[in-house]
């Protein structure tokens, strides 16, 4: 989940960094949750805070196109979503646009548990922040149509829809007259007379749900729209999980066959294996963090995820992951015994999945081919 940022120490802007040099082929990074904000920071404020470790903000202007999950709200109302049993509430406030712009963020998902943390109000505060910033999002929207809508990117004649959903909470979901996030109930089990893309194997019967609605979507991005990549976005599974529950691989499984080039998932915090075969990344963990730190899933451990794209075939070809560590409102580079834990967990993470994972270690990278 492209990272959690951090909300009231960011407390100035600064100008974004001049347009990166084209280059012979597109990368495309993903992060573990951006922008997930709580409360106020107990960091010392100073005149200079930094969030960034120099060499993280190198990486992400390495990139050609940058692409995270937001997982909060940018707004100044204080009215939190009246659920008394929804346990963390995260917002940034509106500087905090400026950081999405220097680090050079070219469009965000916003499907996912806290974009309406502060209601409907920090919503619609936080989708008017990003439209004044020229930051296109999915994921979320002031109805059901405006929530299912994907986004666009483009590189060197290269055109990407990106499709952003969240599997919880219900309560968020948008509907034609509320606003709200794009839910889909993956967890749910299906029949054949449900009219959507169910799971189970063999010729049907009971099975996980994944939307009709989803594959006319990537249909509509691939024949419409003429995308040569088409990437969804899923907010699936539980906190704190080290492997993706069985319903997810169910899911990801139907999202691939349904046509989809890239699957990008977040939600756990902590990030999880991929499988080259269906070109998932199960979950990108977090980027950013102000939050407590499980000492048996780490969440203060990371990935920056590059995904390099050839142009010439238009498809994602190879990932490069920089291991990051998750300082309290820092993000740096991992080194020492943390590269190392980042390093064995991903390799055996991904190699349950069939996919060889290998050191680059004169650039610090990850490596994987699809």
């Amino acid at each position: 989940m492209l990272g959690r940022c951090v909300a009231e120490t960011i407390l100035e802007a600064r100008d974004p960094p001049d347009a990166p040099q084209d280059s012979e082929r597109t990368k495309m990074p993903f992060v573990p949750g951006y922008s997930r904000v709580s409360g106020p920071s107990q960091k010392t404020q100073t005149d200079e805070p930094v969030v960034f470790a120099p060499q993280v903000v190198a990486l992400a202007q390495e990139a050609d196109l940058f692409f995270l999950n937001l997982e909060c709200c940018i707004t100044n109302h204080h009215q939190r979503w009246p659920n008394p049993h929804k346990p963390f509430f995260f917002r940034a406030p509106f500087c905090a646009i400026q950081e999405l712009k220097f680090l050079g963020v070219d469009a965000v998902t916003l499907a996912n548990n806290h974009a309406l943390d502060y209601d409907v109000p920090g919503l619609l505060d936080t989708l008017a922040a990003l439209e004044g910033a020229g930051i296109p999002y999915t994921g979320a929207g002031r109805n059901l149509a405006e929530a299912r809508q994907p986004v666009i990117l483009e590189h060197q004649g290269m055109r990407i829809g990106i499709i952003g959903m969240t599997d919880h909470p219900l309560e968020f979901d948008a509907r034609s007259d509320r606003p709200g996030v794009c839910y889909v109930d993956l967890q749910r089990r299906s029949d054949l007379d449900t009219p959507a893309v169910t799971g189970g194997g063999g010729g049907g019967g009971m099975g996980p749900l994944v939307p009709h609605w989803v594959r006319d979507k990537v249909r509509f991005l691939r024949e419409v729209e003429q995308c040569d990549v088409v990437m969804v976005s899923p907010h699936w599974g539980p906190n704190m999980c080290l492997e993706p529950l069985m319903y997810v691989q169910e899911a990801s499984k139907m999202l691939s066959d349904m046509g989809t080039d890239l699957i990008a998932g977040h939600s756990a915090h902590c990030f999880q294996g991929a499988s080259a075969e269906l070109r998932c990344l199960y979950d990108l963990g977090d980027f950013v963090d102000d939050y407590a730190t499980d000492q048996y899933a780490r969440n203060d451990l990371g990935l920056f995820f590059f995904v390099l794209f050839d142009l010439d075939a238009k498809e994602p070809w190879r990932v490069e992951a920089v291991p990051l560590k998750l300082d309290f409102c820092l993000t740096r580079l991992a080194t020492g015994e943390d590269y190392q834990i980042i390093k064995d967990r991903f390799q055996k993470m991904s190699a349950k999945f069939g996919t060889r994972v290998w050191e680059d270690k004169q650039r610090g990278r990850l490596v994987f081919d699809f």
